[in-house]
């Protein structure tokens, strides 16, 4: 199936994705992921039957639940500045990025139904640090410089982009503009600090309603990542227009802060049964919420609890 100007997920029905790839690789497995990059593991044949084995506990809840699932790639590092960090050329690269889509493709096919319809999703992340950023890019760099790996994934079987724990306004921007010139649908995540705002101070209503200005409105839908839901379930509570916006929540296990997550040695694996029981909640604040996994210390149990606590067709107002 291809759902690239079509997506499921905007409809009324629940959709999973993975939980925190970097940190089960890292923590749970034992696995040297350089710079945080998972990508870096598709270089041989070891390491993309690691990255096949981490998404299929997920693929296998989403058929078991009998609900929709989004692959969301591993490349969140796959840009080219991390690439040539890591000693990759421009051609490597791409190819890397090629090779993701194509093992999604091979777990499409495995795990796809009538009833747990998967979508394709190639992964970005920031051009910098994903909590603290020391460069910001104005939207027309963003675009130059994300329009890379955009331009590979729009030459793949991807069903759309999504642009992972954006920490200010003028990136997701740039992105969303370099997807739209290439007709790729794109999600726009951003991440938050303990006090609900971006890491730029941003607070995360005037990010989204900046996007959305600046580009018609641009991306599909927003998503919250890379945050616990402590974090960022006061901002919901005035019940605002832009909160429509919001379809897709990946949160942390860990209520600590992006500077305490930085410092630690252990992961941090929270409390699933409470992490479920929160979105719950946040289901009751975001009437469009559709698309439902994990961030940072969060496998497969954190996204099984999610759905258990969430399980029935997203509500719409």
């Amino acid at each position: 199936m291809r759902y690239r100007h079509d997506l499921p997920q905007l409809g009324d029905e629940l959709f999973l994705t993975d939980g925190g790839i970097e940190t089960t690789l890292i923590f749970h497995e034992g696995r040297d992921l350089p710079l945080f990059a998972a990508f870096d593991l598709l270089k041989d044949d070891e390491g993309t039957e690691a990255l096949r084995s981490y998404f299929l506990p997920y693929a296998a809840l989403a058929r078991e639940r009998g609900v929709g699932f989004i692959l969301e790639s591993p490349t969140w590092r796959a840009s080219p500045r991390w690439a040539t960090e890591l000693g990759y050329s421009s051609q490597q690269l791409d190819e890397l990025n090629r090779k993701a889509i194509s093992l999604m493709e091979d777990i499409r096919e495995q795990y796809e139904s009538s009833k747990t319809p998967v979508v394709i999703s190639g992964c970005i992340g920031p051009q910098d640090d994903g909590y603290n950023p020391s460069v910001m890019l104005s939207p027309s760099a963003a675009a130059d410089y994300h329009s890379v790996q955009i331009g590979t994934f729009s030459e793949t079987v991807a069903d759309m982009v999504t642009a992972l724990t954006m920490t200010y306004a003028d990136e997701a921007v740039g992105i969303t503009q370099a997807a739209t010139a290439t007709d790729m649908p794109v999600a726009i995540s951003f991440t938050v600090e303990t006090d609900g705002r971006l890491p730029s101070g941003q607070p995360l209503g005037e990010a989204i309603q900046q996007v959305d200005g600046e580009t018609d409105r641009g991306p599909a839908y927003y998503m919250i990542n890379c945050a616990h839901p402590t974090h960022f379930e006061r901002v919901l509570d005035a019940g605002e227009p832009w909160q429509d916006r919001i379809r897709g929540i990946r949160a942390n296990a860990s209520t600590k802060s992006h500077a305490e997550l930085d410092e630690a040695t252990e992961l941090d694996e929270g409390d699933p049964p409470d992490l479920g029981a929160r979105h719950a909640q946040l289901a009751a604040k975001l009437p469009k919420l559709s698309v439902l996994g994990g961030c940072c210390g969060t496998d497969h149990r954190h996204v099984s609890a999610i759905c258990e606590a969430v399980s029935r067709p997203v509500r719409r107002m």
